[in-house]
């Protein structure tokens, strides 16, 4: 699978409403066949700061989802909603599940 980690360092005027800026971008990303997720999170340290975790199932779905209409939409409309490009880590893993963090594992 491509296993995609961003940071997105958002205006502080549209860090509160980044859920619902980035909502339709985000919606129709996980509606892809090849999308195994698409998960946004806010940094403790810094209210400013999301963090985007996601990941397809091969290249061929990667592919379709930068060539999306959605992606390109995206493109034009999200850049002005933030305070600097987003930086990126994008690497392909064995796989297309979670694996268990087995030295915090949770027992009964």
């Amino acid at each position: 699978m491509i296993f995609i980690a961003a940071r997105f360092r958002i205006k502080p005027e549209y860090a509160d409403d980044w859920p619902a800026i980035s909502g339709p971008f985000t919606e129709a990303t996980r509606a892809e066949p090849g999308n195994l997720w698409f998960d946004w999170a806010r940094s403790l340290d810094d209210p400013d700061e999301y963090f985007l975790l996601e990941a397809f199932v091969d290249d061929e779905a990667g592919a379709a989802h930068v060539t999306s209409a959605h992606f390109k939409h995206a493109q034009e409309e999200l850049p002005r909603h933030l305070a600097e490009t987003p930086r990126i880590v994008n690497t392909n893993v064995h796989g297309q599940e979670w694996s268990e963090l087995g030295e915090l594992a949770v027992t009964a």
